[in-house]
């Protein structure tokens, strides 16, 4: 069969090099479900290589969402987005099950974040830290700054992963130094502060508070073009490097990460195409292709950062970064 073929190639190639405890499994694709392939890993099996068929969970991702019940072209973004509040929402509830149960938190992989104190109107407990959140979660601040009397107003917001703009022949370093730009609020557009009490014309900035231990980035290649009507993908270079610092953070001025995947966009339309991962294990880059599974080179990575030129052939485009902190917890 081709899936056995796949398998032995694969392990042929790594030879004496197969990293131990790893598991490499291709999905089946049940029907334009490759946006959820090239997000999923499924590991548990005594196998080394081969095929599985995720059509429970994609029958339960169907179930649970209507945007993925038609067979069009889905966006591997808002699956990713999806998949993760649904992680957080199932983990809450487990944990408060545990909790109703044996009176007290023992659900394994969950920690409280803080006591849970009693009040005069009943119980109060701190929001839950999941496993998802110690992976996932940073924080952005807002800062606002009234031009007319120095105030700062600051805002704090979690998030899961960063959605940036992309301009042609640019970096990833470029977009993140964009996303974190002053903005100046006047006109139509004038803040309204506290202390003046009144609008006034104030500088803007959103910068990364606290970044997480995974840090996600998607770039917007998808772009509403009012004059076509519809939207449209911008197949922009953009280089992304295998080693990322992110600077002028307010916890952490120089947090450094490492590229260890990314989902790549295959198609010249946001309304179809096709999605494969690329993935990095124990120093050898993988390439996750639905069934098919591949060994590939670090360079072969360069491949993925867009066309120079607006029409090209070359429709294969990063879409979504994993990067993970190097040296422990952010």
């Amino acid at each position: 069969m081709v899936m056995g073929a796949t398998g032995s190639k694969l392990e042929k190639a790594l030879g004496d090099h197969f990293p131990e405890g790893e598991r490499y499994f291709g999905l089946e694709n049940f029907g334009n479900t490759c946006y959820c392939n090239s997000v999923l890993q499924i590991s548990s099996s005594k196998k080394k290589t081969g095929v599985i068929a995720p059509k429970r969970f994609v029958q339960r991702l169907k179930k649970q969402n209507e945007l993925f019940r038609s067979y069009m072209h889905q966006d591997a973004h808002e699956f990713l987005n999806f998949l993760l509040n649904e992680l957080v929402d199932i983990l809450e509830k487990e944990a408060n099950t545990a909790k109703d149960s044996l009176g007290t938190l023992t659900q394994s992989g969950m920690i409280s974040n803080g006591p849970i104190n009693p009040h005069a109107n009943g119980v109060h407990k701190e929001p839950l830290i999941t496993w998802v959140h110690r992976s996932f979660q940073g924080i952005l601040t807002n800062e606002t700054r009234c031009l007319r009397c120095e105030t700062v107003t600051a805002r704090d917001e979690i998030f899961f992963d960063l959605s940036v703009d992309i301009e042609q022949n640019s970096s990833l370093t470029s977009c993140l130094k964009n996303f974190s730009s002053t903005e100046t609020l006047n006109a139509e557009d004038k803040f309204f502060c506290d202390k003046c009490c009144s609008l006034q014309e104030a500088q803007k900035r959103m910068k990364i508070k606290k970044p997480p231990n995974v840090l996600v980035i998607h770039f917007k290649r998808f772009k509403y073009i009012e004059q076509l009507g519809r939207y449209k993908k911008l197949s922009y270079r953009v280089v992304f490097p295998l080693e990322l610092k992110l600077i002028n953070t307010v916890e952490n001025a120089d947090t450094e990460y490492s590229l260890f995947a990314v989902v790549v966009h295959v198609g010249s339309g946001p309304n179809h195409g096709h999605y494969v991962s690329l993935v990095k294990s124990h120093n050898h880059w993988l390439l996750f292709d639905d069934e098919n599974v591949d060994i590939m080179d670090e360079s072969t990575v360069q491949t993925f950062f867009g066309s120079a030129q607006e029409y090209t052939n070359n429709t294969d485009h990063g879409y979504i970064l994993f990067y993970e902190s190097i040296g422990g917890t952010s």
